[in-house]
């Protein structure tokens, strides 16, 4: 064998070695560049990510401002409305309370004219049938009162000694608002018994 052949059944000649770092270049450039492009879709799917985010947490802060200023603005509309209701009702309040206090007054101040009427009347009645009655009718009608309240205090002691407990302060209730009222009474009762013996009078004149 030559140097030819040995070349040719052997090693690789220099141009085949030239030719397959060539070869091997172009792969290893070929595998570089596709992982440079995974390595770059990597990296936008990462700053997609960031970005995605980012945007998410932005808008979250964004509602839950909006969601703060909603729910801020909806408290002061309901302290707002609710102090105008306290308002309103304590105003309420106070007009009813001035127009019962005059509606009070007025009844009051019709009661006490009635009973000053009431008093003069009997007053008057009591004068006039007084200076219509002979003096010997008032002795007796005098004595009669006298006699009648002593009848009515022994009565009263009797019913006293015999009347449970209970029904003494009842009683007692009664005769204190008696005694509120006790000058019309009293001239009542002396206009009715003066009537009664100037009648008595009459029939035995008669």
């Amino acid at each position: 064998m030559n140097d030819e052949s040995e070349n040719t059944m052997g090693s690789p000649t220099p141009e085949e070695l030239r030719q397959q770092v060539e070869r091997t270049r172009d792969e290893l450039g070929q595998t570089v560049e596709a992982l440079a492009g995974k390595a770059d879709v990597k990296a936008q799917a990462k700053e997609k990510t960031a970005a995605a985010k980012k945007q998410a947490a932005e808008k979250t802060a964004e509602l839950k401002g909006q969601a703060a200023e909603k729910t801020a603005a909806a408290k002061e509309q309901a302290a707002e409305k609710a102090t105008a209701v306290k308002e309103q009702a304590a105003e309420k309040s106070a007009e009813l309370k001035e127009q019962a206090a005059e509606k009070t007054a007025a009844v009051k101040e019709q009661a006490a004219a009635a009973t000053a009427q009431i008093r003069e009347k009997t007053a008057q009645a009591a004068q006039a049938v007084k200076d219509k009655t002979p003096e010997p009718v008032q002795e007796k009608t005098a004595q009669a009162a006298t006699q009648v309240r002593e009848s009515a205090a022994r009565a009263g002691q009797f019913a006293v000694d015999r009347t449970p407990d209970p029904l003494l302060e009842k009683a007692d209730r009664i005769a204190k608002a008696a005694r509120a009222n006790r000058t019309p009474l009293l001239a009542g009762g002396a206009v009715l018994v003066a009537f009664l013996l100037i009648r008595r009078g009459r029939g035995r004149n008669k």
